[in-house]
């Protein structure tokens, strides 16, 4: 199994910053795509942005230019920096990563899907 847990939400004034971390743990092999979600009340839960292994990006359009993704493959984690935060902003945000786990002998074994249980982000004056 692959655990993941997100850090970092909190409440920041309108034109602030937040970085948000996630980290994956377990039997894993390779971490292909990292990614951040969030979900607002009362909405699905949507796609922020996303990296893949060789370090390509995709965003979400009402965050490029605000929002940047990294990842660090040897801790297994993944990061959003997020500046000029707005109100609308505020959402629970969910790290997100799809890989493969390793077997007893240290191989790839089977493909695997998790979810953090999220962060909070509260963008207020």
């Amino acid at each position: 199994q692959v655990q993941v847990v997100e850090s970092g939400g909190g409440l920041v004034q309108p034109g602030g910053s937040l970085r948000l971390s996630c980290v994956a743990s377990g039997n894993i092999f390779a971490i292909d795509t990292m990614g951040w979600y969030r979900q607002a009340p009362g909405t699905q839960r949507r796609l922020v942005a996303n990296i893949g292994t060789t370090g390509d990006t995709n965003y979400e359009d009402s965050v490029k230019d605000r929002f940047t993704i990294s990842r660090d493959n040897v801790k297994n984690a993944v990061y959003l920096q997020m500046d000029n935060l707005k109100p609308e902003d505020t959402a629970v945000y969910h790290c997100h990563m799809q890989g493969v786990t390793t077997t007893t002998w240290h191989t790839p074994g089977q493909s695997f899907e998790s979810w953090g249980r999220g962060t909070r982000v509260t963008v207020s004056s």
